[in-house]
Order: structure tokens, then C-alpha cells, then sequence
């Protein structure tokens, strides 16, 4: 353990049954500080004495906890999402610890962002309703009943949202989550249930433990186990969803995209650079929704590419936890290795690199925000997710064309579209196979709206009260009310 970093220091590995749990037998975990490349902290994987802790105080507290009146259930949500509003510098700082994104951008996008879906779901816990129907002098009703143990299985770019992402639309609805964050940023999901905990959460509701790809597999084929929601990947989604199924078990799937941002001629192009730079380059471009294939106007794309150098090569790059600092390294060396592999494979094919494109010499995970152009579709660049700080500019002339070319993808995560023509925006949107989408707007996700994709790029939804229905299923009960006839 390094002292330079108290912050990050763990209490312990694992969070079970509303304590902190040590196994120093399971596999150690190096976390490292992506800004210098040292190592913070160890955790432990889960052995399958953990699992097996964390899955039976998970099902013994779920039957008590379902039974809970849905009013006092959001009332300890909310009160969590207090607490972490409180202490946000605190838990913005071991974000950045954990992911090497800025505090600039930790402090706003991050734990306060879990504090919202924690204080939204928190709110909609009471009104869990179900509905009746009438059959002649006979009814029926609905009642949305918990499903029980949850798994959530987290990604590495966003480790206290995606904690309170899964955990509050699951607990509000009256499930236990054993959550599994990655063992890349393994530090923030701990804080998650040792908050709730504190605002009130019985012991076993929210467990979090430790470990890699086996320790996910072993909690998703658990007979316990009646969901799983995964932010990853699309190939170890399709693993996940695979797995989960052949036991009838539901999922939801928030995977990864090549999303398109259509600027139009008449766009705002102070506005569309602005989208163009928030969907790229927003944690060093490490958010499965960006827009990295940007389509601009012919008519437009110098003027576009000229403002957007210029902006980008303005990025201020240095220590993350100085707050003038807002770019920041990847949050791993093997990410890292995979973006310069496809910047070496852009250059090979042809690729015009307007500005970045290279790795920043200083310790750590560092390139520079990169801007690709002289494209065409067909490229490595802008066919494959990069998952890293490289924006790909594309040209169209005509707007049936850009829209074919925007859905050319195995993906449908997201889309967006900068133009003053609304009618256009609205008969553009339409055609766009995308889960979510923006008008004149870019990677904006309040609690309050569904989130998710299409296609290859996921199942289900988080966020909204939609989400509430990715956690219940409904139990229909048909009420007769007159003479039971038979025909013998």
C-alpha cells in the first residue's frame, strides 16, 4: 500500500452482509493510479467462500426487504444519495484515484450523478403500482413483485454512477444487488455500500465483492441469482447474456457503440464543435456512448475542423487532481495499448491525423486527444469501438446518404444531430437506429431518462422508471366473482 494515497486505501476487499470482509486468499488485485502508473492499493478476488456470503445474506434479507413498505425503502435511498452529495469531494477524489479521470470533471459527473439516480428511484419507490382490468362481472390485477438476487457487473469508466445505476432502480423495487465492480476500478463501489449501509440499508442488501471474469460467471450461473445487469463490453455482453439465459435468468446489456453525430450546414458549429468535444473526449473518450464517428456537411467541414484543432489543442493536461486539469490519462495500460494500435492501423489506411495522435511522454496511461479525417467508411477507424480519446471525421452531402451511413453499424447505442431545422431534426431522429439519442445536445443522461441501446449494443434500459420494470415482473391474478361453470 502506498501512503501517498490515504484516500484510496481500502478498508477491506469485499462489503457483505453490511461490513467489510477480508479473504487474503482470493487473487491480488493490483489498483493502479492511471496518472503515474503506480500502485495505490490491493484488493483480493473473491474466493468461493466470499461468493457464497455474499449470495445467502443477499437471499435472507431480500424476503424481509421485499416486505418493506416501498415509502421507507426510498426514504433510506434518499437519504444515501444525501450523504454522498456530502462527502462528494471525498468520493470525487478516489474516482480519480480509481479511474485517473480529472477531479475537474469528477466532482460535477460522478458521485453526483449516483446521488441523483439514488435520490430519483429513492422517490419513485412508493408508487410501484400495478394495474386492474374488468371482465364482465369479473376482474383481474397486476402487482409487480421483486425478482429477487441481483447481480450488477460493472465497467471501469464509471465505477460510483454505474454502482448506483444498477443498485437503486433494484433496491427501490425491493431486490438485494451483489454488485461486481471492475477489477480495473475496483475502489468506489466499496464507499457505494458502505453509504447506503450507514443511510439504513439492512445488512446483505447491497454486497460488493472483488475479481475478474470468474468470479462474474460464478455469480451469474448461481441458481440464486434471478437478474444480471452488465455495463461492458459487446463480447463479454453477448458471454453474459448467453450464460444468464440458458438458466431463463433476465438481463439487462448496456454495452458498446460507434455512434454517428450528424452536423448539419446550418448547425451552430460553436455548438457542434462543443458536442463534438464532450462526445469524444469526456474522460478520455473512455464512455461507451460517444459519438466517434462525426459526419459533418461538406459545405462546413473546414471551418468545422479548423475550430475543433483549435479547441482541442487547448485541452489543459496534467496532475487530475489539480482541478485546472481536464484531460486525463486512460485508465489502463492495456486500453492504452489499444488505442495506439488503432491509431498505427488509421495511419496505415490512409487516415489524415489533424492534431494528437501520439502518446504523451510522462508516466502513466497518456495520448493526446486525437482528431482523425480523410476518411471513408470502411475503415478499421470507423468501423470498431477505440474506446479512447480518438474522434473521427467523416463528410456527407446529402441527408438520405449521411442517415444510411449512420446506420451502417452492428451497434445502435446512440446517436445525435446538431441542426437549427427542427423538422429535419425530428424526421432525421426517426430513421436513426439508436437507443438513445440527442438534438443539438451530447451525452447528457439525467436520472429521469431512459438509457440504453439497440442492436449489438445492448438490452433493456437503465435509468427512468423504465428500469424500475427491468427489476419486478408482474404477477397477474384473475379474481372470479360468480358461479364456477363446468361442462361435466
Amino acid at each position: 500500500m502506498m501512503t501517498d494515497f490515504p484516500n484510496a486505501r481500502p478498508t477491506a476487499s469485499h462489503f457483505i452482509d453490511g461490513t467489510y470482509v477480508e479473504d487474503t486468499t482470493g487473487a491480488p488485485i493490483p489498483v493502479i493510479y492511471p496518472a503515474t502508473g503506480e500502485t495505490i492499493a490491493t484488493v483480493h478476488a473473491a474466493t468461493p467462500e466470499i461468493l457464497e456470503r455474499a449470495l445467502a445474506s443477499a437471499t435472507r434479507a431480500q424476503r424481509d426487504w421485499a416486505a418493506m413498505d416501498g415509502t421507507s425503502r426510498g426514504r433510506i435511498l434518499r437519504r444515501a444519495a444525501d450523504i454522498i452529495r456530502e462527502r462528494n469531494h471525498e468520493l470525487s477524489v478516489l474516482e480519480t484515484l480509481d479511474t485517473g479521470k480529472p477531479l475537474q470533471e469528477t466532482l460535477v459527473a460522478d458521485a453526483t450523478s449516483g446521488a441523483d439516480a439514488l435520490e430519483y428511484f429513492g422517490g419513485l419507490a412508493a408508487d410501484l403500482t400495478g394495474t386492474s382490468m374488468q371482465f364482465g362481472g369479473d376482474w383481474a390485477y397486476t402487482i409487480p413483485r421483486p425478482l429477487g438476487v441481483c447481480v450488477g457487473i460493472g465497467a471501469w469508466n464509471y465505477p460510483t454512477q454505474i454502482a448506483c445505476w444498477k443498485g437503486a432502480p433494484a433496491l427501490a423495487t425491493g431486490n438485494a444487488m451483489i454488485f461486481k465492480p471492475s477489477e480495473s476500478t475496483p475502489l468506489c463501489a466499496l464507499k457505494v455500500a458502505e453509504i447506503l449501509h450507514e443511510a439504513g440499508l439492512p445488512a446483505g442488501l447491497f454486497n460488493v465483492v472483488q475479481g475478474m471474469g470468474d468470479v462474474g460467471a460464478a455469480l451469474t450461473t448461481d441458481a440464486r441469482v434471478a437478474k444480471v445487469s452488465l455495463t461492458g463490453s459487446v463480447p463479454t455482453g453477448k458471454k453474459v447474456a448467453a450464460a444468464a439465459s440458458a438458466q431463463m435468468k433476465q438481463v439487462t446489456m448496456e454495452l458498446g457503440g460507434k455512434s454517428p453525430i450528424l452536423i448539419f450546414e446550418d448547425a451552430d458549429i460553436d455548438d457542434a464543435v462543443s458536442g463534438a468535444i464532450n462526445g469524444n473526449f469526456y474522460s478520455s473518450g473512455q464512455v461507451c456512448s460517444n459519438g466517434t464517428r462525426v459526419f459533418v456537411h461538406q459545405s462546413i467541414v473546414q471551418e468545422f475542423l479548423e475550430r475543433l484543432k483549435s479547441r482541442v489543442e487547448t485541452a489543459v493536461i496534467g496532475d487530475p487532481l489539480d482541478e485546472a486539469t481536464n484531460f486525463g490519462p486512460m485508465t489502463t495500460q492495456a486500453q492504452l495499448d489499444i488505442v495506439l494500435r488503432h491509431l498505427d492501423t488509421a495511419r496505415a489506411e490512409g487516415a489524415t491525423v489533424v492534431t494528437g495522435g501520439i502518446r504523451i511522454d510522462r508516466e502513466g496511461f497518456w495520448i493526446a486527444p486525437t482528431v482523425l479525417s480523410d476518411l471513408t467508411d470502411d475503415m478499421t477507424c470507423v468501423r470498431e469501438e477505440i474506446f479512447g480519446p480518438v474522434m473521427s471525421v467523416l463528410t456527407f452531402t446529402d441527408e438520405d446518404e449521411v442517415i444510411a451511413r449512420a446506420n451502417d453499424t452492428e451497434f445502435g447505442l446512440s446517436a445525435g444531430l446538431f441542426t437549427r431545422d427542427l423538422t429535419r431534426a425530428h424526421r432525421v431522429v426517426a430513421q436513426l437506429q439508436a437507443g438513445t439519442c440527442w438534438i443539438n445536445q451530447y451525452n447528457l443522461t439525467p436520472p429521469g431518462m431512459p438509457f440504453g441501446g439497440s442492436r449489438a449494443s445492448g438490452i433493456g434500459r437503465e435509468n427512468a422508471r423504465m428500469a424500475m420494470d427491468h427489476f419486478t415482473e408482474v404477477q397477474t391474478v384473475y379474481v372470479g366473482m360468480s358461479p364456477v361453470e363446468a361442462a361435466y
